[in-house]
């Protein structure tokens, strides 16, 4: 009897341990970066390529990455700059990562402004590309100052489904009517802040590019 106890303990420890490893889910991560490339916002590009480089370097072998500018009309895979998932082999994931770094260099340069700012089509596209990924964590990175122009006849009143997936607002520089008004900026940071927590995103700010390690906090 004691011998038959025993091994239905051990069955039951054995099922517990497998149960747990199913649920535990993937470890890699998906990132996507948004770059807002309206009006005189594409002065700022070179700090978002220092971020992009800083991302690649804490990205590892099986991880998920993607930048995407936003422009008129982003809710598009046409707006995607550069896509990779890192092999699992470090001497490819390097040579992905140099490739990216030339294709966004290449960006950079070439890079002419947009009349418009669809933020918001962006953040939708990256919610598709990051669950189609379906990486164990999920970030999208918005690098702009934040306030949205929409083209006539544009639809973006659409509640962002953000479970799981952290946000992070980028170099949010203060526009000439914010030194006016500062209002208009704290409102504009609480508006997206609002919008992301709503859709069940955690949202987060950071402006001192000197502090990028806080990225992957």
């Amino acid at each position: 009897m004691l011998n038959q106890f025993l091994k239905a303990m051990l069955f039951v420890a054995i099922l517990s341990v497998t149960s747990c490893a199913d649920n535990k889910g993937p470890y890699n991560q998906g990132v996507y970066m948004l770059i807002d490339t309206s009006g005189t916002y594409t002065k700022e590009l070179g700090h978002a390529q220092r971020i992009i480089n800083f991302t690649l370097s804490k990205l590892n072998p099986g991880d998920t990455f993607a930048v995407a500018r936003v422009d008129t009309a982003s809710f598009s895979e046409k707006n995607i700059i550069d896509k990779q998932t890192f092999d699992e082999r470090p001497s490819m994931t390097n040579q992905q990562k140099r490739k990216f770094r030339d294709t966004i260099d290449k960006f950079v340069k070439a890079a002419k402004p947009s009349a418009y700012t669809d933020i918001t089509g962006g953040i939708l596209q990256a919610i598709e590309y990051l669950n189609e990924a379906n990486t164990g964590k999920k970030t999208i990175m918005i690098f702009s100052d934040l306030k949205e122009e929409l083209r006539k006849g544009y639809v973006r009143d659409i509640p962002l489904q953000l479970n799981g997936i952290n946000v992070i607002a980028l170099n949010v520089t203060k526009l000439r009517s914010d030194n006016i008004d500062p209002r208009e900026y704290l409102d504009r940071l609480d508006d997206w802040r609002k919008k992301v927590e709503a859709g069940g995103g955690k949202w987060r700010v950071i402006n001192d590019l000197e502090r990028l390690d806080r990225l992957f906090d």
